[in-house]
């Protein structure tokens, strides 16, 4: 009987909780978060510093024509020609976004809501592609529709996703026709695994 008294003893008298221990862990943990946060918003700022030689992105003309193609979807951000992780930050250029993309005679016409719109005269288009990633953004293979054109000296890569991911082929094929290219609508990996095979 003593026994059972003991048990029911021990039971009660549960270990308390030390909250000001708890509480200084929380806090120390929200402090470091936010430590990240800074960082990562310092280097952004930074990176931006080092690109500000990069002049102010071209607006629509007045007049640019009727559309040749139209497409809805995402906007990934852009990158230094051929190096798919250099992110391209200034003048908004590293800001997701949605996307209304209208190719016309005068050139590609890039409309974002909430962040800033540019345009590329069809002089400064070099080339379009299927690729399956940019500066963090990978997607399954030739899943992002990726344009290169020269701004201020420097060839960048602007990479989009369609919310109808079977016309971008159409894109690169209308692109690569206005500015000449070959018709090439896969990435470069892909190339070389088909000539392999």
């Amino acid at each position: 009987m003593t026994s059972l008294l003991e048990l029911a003893a021990d039971k009660e008298s549960a270990e308390v909780t030390d909250w000001a221990a708890r509480l200084g862990w929380v806090v120390g943990l929200l402090l470091f978060i936010a430590l990240v946060y800074w960082l990562m918003r310092e280097g952004w700022k930074w990176r931006g510093t080092l690109q500000g030689d990069l002049p102010e992105l071209p607006t629509a003309p007045s007049d640019p024509g009727p559309a040749r193609l139209e497409l809805s979807g995402r906007y990934h951000g852009s990158t230094t020609a051929g190096q798919w992780l250099d992110r391209i930050v200034a003048h908004g250029l590293g800001t997701r976004s949605r996307v209304e993309l209208t190719l016309t005679d005068a050139g590609l016409d890039v409309v974002r809501p909430g962040a800033t719109d540019f345009f590329i005269p069809v002089a400064q288009l070099r080339e379009a592609r299927l690729d399956k990633g940019i500066a963090g953004k990978v997607l399954t293979e030739g899943g992002l529709l990726v344009v290169t054109w020269e701004h201020g000296g420097k060839l960048l890569d602007s990479g989009f996703r369609s919310d109808q991911a079977a016309e971008q082929t159409e894109w690169v094929e209308a692109l690569n026709d206005m500015v000449g290219s070959p018709h090439d609508t896969n990435d470069k990996n892909s190339t070389t695994e088909g000539t392999a095979r």
